[in-house]
């Protein structure tokens, strides 16, 4: 007699790694989660798309039922986020979950996103990676615009003037003055880098890390070539303001 594998045919089964976006849930409410959720990310519809969710509710404290978590997971799923694993919270949290149809997935961890990951490449020989060109603007930014890079680099050749938004997930270049809000690394790249011509900005953020104007710049930047980086130290993250030579 055969044994089960000795037929199999028709699949094979292989190790396979999933990314997600991770949300890490401070409140129960389904009505706060749509309002913050909209305050970040109303005025940018293809933020996301359908991208898997990892629901994190190692930091929620609220009781949650199961009518609840399914309004909670309607609010992500109008927001273009497919919900599809747990991980943490209370035995009512997961159960909650479960019974939403969610996995477990309490060994998945937070990780930044890295623009070139440098772990060792399995023995099968992967497809070559398509990297995706910059999105070129040549145009002026007036107030109320917004330029969204999903997956790649911004090149803008013209101003970014106040109230206008410019936004990538890799990085952003700036050959005129910036003025207005430049958000580069927005899915958690935290090697992402802000290149501006004249830095006079708004709002400069990285990785979800920001700066306002409502803290003047340094006189060693402001108005002149610099650049914004990440820099991750004992205190914490912070944003570096330096000038480009």
């Amino acid at each position: 007699m055969n044994s089960p594998a000795a037929g199999a045919r028709s699949f094979e089964i292989k190790s396979a790694q999933l990314p997600l976006v991770a949300l890490l849930l401070r409140s129960a409410d389904p009505a706060t989660l749509d309002q913050d959720l909209t305050e970040r990310f109303g005025a940018h519809p293809d933020f996301f798309d359908q991208d898997p969710l990892l629901v994190d509710m190692t930091g929620l404290q609220d009781p949650i039922s199961p009518l609840e978590m399914q309004a909670l997971l309607g609010v992500l799923r109008r927001f273009r986020l497919q919900p599809v694993a747990y991980r943490g919270g209370s035995a009512d949290h997961q159960g909650a979950a479960a019974q939403a149809g969610l996995v477990r997935a309490d060994e998945a961890s937070w990780v930044r996103a890295q623009p070139h990951p440098t772990e060792a490449a399995p023995a099968a020989e992967p497809p070559s990676p398509v990297a995706l060109a910059a999105l070129v603007v040549d145009r002026p930014l007036r107030s109320g615009q917004q330029v969204y890079a999903r997956g790649r680099d911004l090149v803008v050749l013209a101003m970014v003037n106040p109230g206008a938004e410019v936004i990538a997930d890799g990085h952003i270049h700036v050959y005129a003055p910036l003025r207005g809000k430049a958000i580069a690394g927005a899915r958690g790249n935290a090697d992402a880098r802000i290149f501006a011509q004249t830095l006079e900005a708004e709002l400069v953020s990285i990785a979800g890390v920001y700066r306002t104007s409502d803290v003047a710049l340094p006189d060693n930047v402001r108005g002149k070539p610099a650049q914004v980086r990440l820099h991750s130290g004992p205190d914490g993250d912070k944003l570096l303001l330096e000038p480009l030579l």
